[in-house]
């Protein structure tokens, strides 16, 4: 098997794992029941990322920070140059990715994934990556996903962070990111949901119900 990830390692934590927390198809608001023991070094391992995309026996955690700005969010569609090419093409409401070794560089002395702040400093870098934010920010974890309804998602499990901002100060840095803006919740969730990633579809229901 051919490793087009150039030897790129990802967190990772056995389905196993999410089976003995309780399974769930879709979105759960009960994030310590499922975080604070995903998130324990003893529970998750650096794994190869070209294995892992093919191996349902793993979950790839995956930070996916939503911009809030009243009735609105920033949504952008994935372009070509996007990390995971089942993907291109489809709108997002989602920022983030797979967190990486270099992560473990974050605190002194510190294992990666020991303790939420860790993790919180992780996905902080994986934001700075992909878009420029203006003025402070604060990515508060509303929920999880985890959707089996397909590849991309049986491989994947999402923590859902939500940005509460003021203005409409986020712009693109990474080219992956097409078509970006502000676009209203109600769009998303109604005439526009098509449109939608699953996960973004997902997150948009988890933002309407709050």
């Amino acid at each position: 098997m051919q490793d087009k990830y150039r030897g790129e390692q990802i967190l990772v934590f056995s389905r196993v794992l999410l089976d003995e927390l309780g399974p769930f198809n879709g979105t759960s608001t009960e994030v310590d029941r499922y975080l604070d023991p995903i998130l324990d070094k003893q529970n998750n391992r650096f794994h190869p990322r070209f294995l892992a995309e093919e191996d349902e026996s793993l979950k790839q955690i995956i930070p996916y920070v939503v911009f809030r700005c009243g009735d609105e969010v920033f949504s952008y569609v994935r372009g070509k140059q996007a990390g995971e090419t089942r993907l291109v093409g489809n709108r997002s409401i989602g920022i983030g990715g797979h967190i990486n070794p270099q992560d473990e560089t974050l605190f002194d002395g510190a294992k990666l994934a020991t303790d939420r702040q860790t993790y919180l400093e992780a996905v902080a870098r994986e934001i700075e990556e992909e878009v420029f934010v203006e003025g402070p920010f604060e990515p508060k974890i509303t929920g999880l996903i985890n959707d089996d309804s397909n590849a991309v998602g049986r491989v994947h499990f999402g923590v859902v962070h939500v940005c509460e901002l003021n203005h409409h100060g986020v712009n693109k840095r990474e080219k992956q990111i097409t078509k970006s803006g502000f676009i209203p919740i109600a769009d998303l969730a109604g005439s526009r949901r098509e449109e939608l990633e699953s996960w973004s579809a997902l997150a948009i229901d988890l933002l309407a119900a709050r």
